[in-house]
């Protein structure tokens, strides 16, 4: 019988407050990173949530029923809704109206670095191979929904640097 790991409900606002001890003990940026970092280390438990017989593989499932399951699952568990979307050929989102960790409006930057890492482990699980996450739009600092845009190391560091710099998100896709 499988087992599977065990699970506790918080609110929300945790991640608020895990944000807001993070910047005061060890800077805007160093709490952003740690956040991250949290995210993705938290990322394998995560997987480990998975019912084997829920396949997450898109080669066994299809592309279509893998983002339908992955979307399930974390809407499921109080998350939010995700849909992914395509509008680069290197660069791909997973979006969301109603994402928990943006619950904190009127903030300044984005605020889903742990999603970012979880969706970064997940993801790179997935695909074999490292596969990097940029939150780009973000709920909380008053965007009408969150987007996590995924790729290649290489091609989210790209858009991060365009991002940067002042670009647009579609100006900074169409110069990658």
């Amino acid at each position: 019988m499988y087992e599977q790991p065990r699970e506790v409900s918080i609110p929300a606002a945790v991640f608020d407050h895990l944000r807001a001890a993070l910047a005061e003990a060890a800077g805007e940026g160093a709490g952003v990173s740690a956040l991250h970092a949290a995210g993705f280390a938290s990322g394998e438990a995560m997987y480990d949530l998975f019912d084997p017989s829920e396949h997450l593989q898109p080669a066994e499932v299809g592309t279509t029923a893998f983002w339908i399951r992955l979307g399930r699952f974390f809407d499921q568990r109080g998350w939010g809704a995700l849909a992914p979307e395509s509008p680069h050929p290197g660069v791909a989102l997973l979006v969301s109206e109603d994402w928990a960790e943006a619950d904190v409006p009127g903030q300044e930057h984005s605020t889903c670095a742990f999603t970012s890492g979880v969706l970064s482990y997940l993801l790179t699980r997935t695909a074999g191979t490292p596969v990097a996450v940029l939150e780009t739009a973000c709920r909380a600092r008053g965007d009408t929904r969150c987007e996590f845009a995924f790729g290649s190391e290489r091609t989210i560091h790209a858009l991060y640097t365009q991002l940067v710099d002042g670009h647009s998100f579609s100006e900074a896709l169409d110069r990658l």
